[in-house]
């Protein structure tokens, strides 16, 4: 009987791809370090964006917040962090981490800068001509309305809404500080006679920072409160609409929820 010459080949071409996958996966496997945070895998990539929600929310220090978002490119980055504040809400995550969230989304919406991190620019017009300056008298000093650090919310407005587009009865709540501008991350709890649940502005920044909403069902009385203060709207519940064609719907509430202005 003649000896294969080619088994002897074989063998050791085995012997070595074995041996090779055993060092690889065993004894030395390939271990990644310093990994960039847009090639985190998708969970890891969330749990980053609300660790520097969270610093943000203890530092307040915008522009490192968007220094360390700049890792994670995103064409819409405040929305994404929105829709992530909801998700973590609804998975049960601590609420302090959907707020810090929110509020980063709504101070990536409106803060300077905001272009950088995929908010919209708002004009793409050249600057015009530069002159050169005139001297004039100094203006004199005046003080507009200025939001008055720690002062609590107020109810300012409160009205039946009737819009048969919208697809369920809602809870419309606007939160605004003293110069008028929506703020983001404020928590609100609506209490009804079986339960009770906390919502947030700024999760919706298409419809501005300071917007909320909450689902109502109709034939039940709602209490809204912004937490930590005293703005507090007892027995809301959904107000039978008519339409053009005379079928009725079941309305919504808009609440206007203000700070009052500084000296």
């Amino acid at each position: 009987m003649t000896a294969r010459p080619w088994l002897p080949m074989l063998f050791g071409i085995l012997l070595g791809l074995t041996a090779g996958l055993f060092y690889a996966w065993r004894i030395s496997p390939l271990r990644y370090t310093d990994t960039a945070p847009e090639s985190l895998r998708a969970d890891f990539r969330a749990d980053y964006l609300a660790l520097v929600a969270s610093a943000f929310a203890s530092s307040g220090d915008l522009p490192r917040a968007q220094a360390r978002l700049s890792a994670v490119p995103d064409p819409n980055l405040p929305a994404s962090l929105a829709a992530l504040a909801q998700q973590r809400l609804g998975a049960g995550f601590p609420e302090s981490e959907a707020q810090a969230l929110a509020a980063l989304a709504g101070a990536l919406g409106e803060g300077p800068g905001a272009a950088s991190t995929g908010s919209p620019v708002a004009s793409a017009s050249p600057p015009p001509p530069t002159r050169a300056p005139t001297r004039r008298p100094p203006p004199t000093a005046t003080r507009g309305p200025t939001a008055t650090p720690g002062a609590p919310f107020r109810l300012a407005e409160q009205a039946p809404i009737c819009e048969p587009d919208l697809p369920a009865p809602m809870i419309q709540v606007e939160i605004v500080d003293a110069s008028g501008r929506g703020v983001a991350g404020v928590p609100i709890t609506v209490v009804w006679d079986s339960g009770q649940d906390r919502f947030y502005t700024g999760l919706k920044p298409e419809l501005g920072l300071g917007y909320a909403d909450f689902v109502m069902a109709v034939d039940t009385l709602y209490t809204v409160q912004v937490a930590g203060t005293q703005a507090v709207v007892t027995e809301l519940q959904s107000q039978a609409c008519s339409a053009s064609d005379g079928v009725s719907y079941a309305g919504s509430w808009r609440l206007l929820f203000a700070q009052p202005a500084g000296p």
